[in-house]
């Protein structure tokens, strides 16, 4: 069995006792819980937008958990971690850089990740430019106006610099006319599509939400590079929460599974699980990026 097989036999295997433990009520310790939980959602789109994505999920933990749950966003990432950190919210939907950010500052504790819709556990960062501008490869992309996510986006930023200064060996800032930080990946979508940016760094997940929701088109870019596998955007607790909240949170996200309409409102394949150590290679592609321009 190659390793990829055993671990997608693992998480089955885990979800399973996961899910079946918490029907059974192993885990129900009620009394020590909150009797309102907050979700916060880092802002990929928008902040309005990702709490009415995340809505079916809302209802679905609300009614699963027999708590209620209250979501909300902020103006870019750092506030969501700022807000776990202050213990201001419970949970927290995260990127892959910002967990490891949340992990360190906020005593954030990943317990499931995002699947894609091939069932693959992560998706792809992609650079864009806009169909038509004769952008179609980075070479064409020089001398343009760039635009990162933000500085703690993992597809908008990490990966990105990395290729930079890892495989084209140039520093962003020379490379391009202007980089700009666009604030979410939403925002980055529709600046290219309608030209006050030139290219972009996003990725295929929230591409396919931007064009679920009516608002761009994969045929209105050019993709002009594609990362390999990133590791899914964590669900994540904070850690000193009631350990049989933690694990009824988790079990309730793999019981989300089947509910084939919220994961389509949500652009994704499903959940896995998923713990710290998922993320290690973010912490070394940061720690990569960070040599690499030291170095430059």
């Amino acid at each position: 069995m190659d390793g990829v097989k055993k671990m997608y036999v693992i998480a089955a295997i885990f979800a399973f006792a996961l899910c079946a433990a918490f029907s059974s009520g192993a885990w129900a310790d009620p009394g020590q819980w909150p009797k309102t939980v907050r979700l916060g959602l880092i802002p990929t789109e928008g902040g309005a937008d990702i709490v009415k994505r995340f809505q079916p999920l809302i209802e679905h933990l609300e009614k699963t958990l027999g708590v209620k749950v209250e979501a909300k966003s902020a103006s870019d990432y750092a506030g969501v971690i700022t807000a776990m950190a202050h213990k201001h919210i419970d949970f927290a939907y995260l990127g892959p850089k910002s967990y490891t950010e949340a992990s360190e500052k906020a005593n954030a504790q990943a317990v499931a990740c995002e699947k894609n819709k091939k069932g693959e556990p992560g998706y792809y960062g992609i650079i864009i430019g806009r169909t038509g501008s004769g952008i179609k490869t980075l070479e064409d992309a020089r001398g343009h106006v760039f635009a990162f996510t933000d500085p703690n986006s993992t597809s908008g930023y990490l990966v990105p610099n990395v290729l930079f200064y890892r495989d084209l060996k140039v520093d962003p800032r020379q490379y391009f006319k202007e980089v700009k930080f666009s604030g979410s990946h939403g925002a980055s979508i529709l600046a290219v599509k309608n030209g006050s940016i030139e290219v972009a760094a996003t990725n295929n997940i929230d591409l396919d939400r931007m064009a679920e929701k009516g608002q761009a088109s994969w045929d209105d870019f050019n993709i002009l590079w594609k990362s390999d596998l990133i590791p899914g955007s964590p669900m994540c607790v904070r850690s000193d929460l009631p350990e049989s909240l933690k694990a009824a949170f988790a079990g309730a996200l793999m019981m989300f599974n089947s509910n084939q309409q919220g994961l389509e409102k949500l652009q994704i394949g499903g959940y896995q699980p998923a713990d710290d150590t998922t993320y290690d290679v973010i912490r070394y592609l940061k720690q990569l990026k960070k040599q690499l321009a030291q170095a430059s």
